[in-house]
């Protein structure tokens, strides 16, 4: 925005170009205190995994991989056990759930988990930290805070990511991953619960940090308070229709308010 000398306050419009102004700032600063407040009464952060932490499949496309679960599951005759709208979901999750809400428990659905648990692995390689992520956990780690991991993704995954950035420290023990009760996949609050449970946190002195509907559904239903990270206009517009009241779109705010802090 151009903004023209405000000599003449009896123009209308210069006036409103101040409270517009103004106004933006007055925003930026509530928000500002908002993150604040979150973060000091935050004794324990659960982290999503694949969005906040890291892009998963940055390289190594999740809609392909969901396309090869599917073919492998027509590739044995299965072609049935999906609906349309599953099959054309390009979510592995979504694939894995529906296989098992027809065959809880079954061979089949371990090993169509395994088969997503090593094209996950693969994906490690190729997985994008998220920026600002890397410092954040180092800093909110040194500060005091207890870190751990409530994710869909399969712990072995995490782990192996955590090691490749050196981060293993920073959440060790307390990684809370998909397990073969498919059913406690997010938004099932299960591995929220499985964290809580293990650091003796109370759910109002921990923060939830997710990018998806699924992880603000996990959280409300385990009682955490919730912060959605949005790295594009569509993820903010899912998590705000969701009823998501906070979410940023970097992690650099947290990071600078964080080393105030520190």
């Amino acid at each position: 925005m151009v903004r023209r000398p405000l000599g003449n306050h009896h123009h209308g419009h210069d006036t409103l170009l101040v409270t517009s102004d103004t106004t933006q700032t007055e925003l930026v600063a509530a928000k500002t205190e908002a993150l604040r407040g979150l973060i000091a009464r935050a004794r324990v952060v659960l982290w999503d995994f694949d969005g906040p932490i890291c892009r998963l499949f940055a390289g190594h496309s999740a809609e392909k991989v969901a396309n090869d679960l599917v073919d492998w599951l027509e590739g044995r005759g299965l072609h049935g056990l999906l609906t349309d709208d599953e099959r054309e979901s390009l979510d592995p999750h979504i694939v894995l759930r529906a296989v098992d809400r027809r065959h809880p428990g079954s061979d089949l659905v371990a090993e169509l988990e395994e088969r997503l648990t090593q094209e996950e692995l693969r994906a490690t390689a190729l997985a994008m930290p998220t920026p600002y992520a890397d410092p954040l956990i180092r800093t909110w780690t040194a500060v005091g805070s207890r870190l751990a991991i409530a994710t869909n993704n399969s712990p072995r995954v995490v782990r192996t990511y955590l090691e490749s950035r050196g981060l293993s420290s920073c959440f060790a023990p307390h990684i809370y991953g998909r397990t073969q009760e498919l059913n406690h996949l997010k938004p099932h609050p299960h591995c929220l619960n499985r964290a809580l449970n293990a650091m003796g946190s109370a759910p109002s002195t921990a923060l939830m940090i997710g990018d998806t509907p699924s992880d603000l559904l996990a959280a409300n239903a385990a009682g955490v308070p919730f912060l959605g990270y949005a790295r594009n206009e569509r993820k903010e517009k899912l998590l705000r229709d969701a009823g998501a009241e906070m979410t940023v779109d970097s992690l650099e705010p947290l990071l600078m308010l964080m080393r105030t802090q520190a």
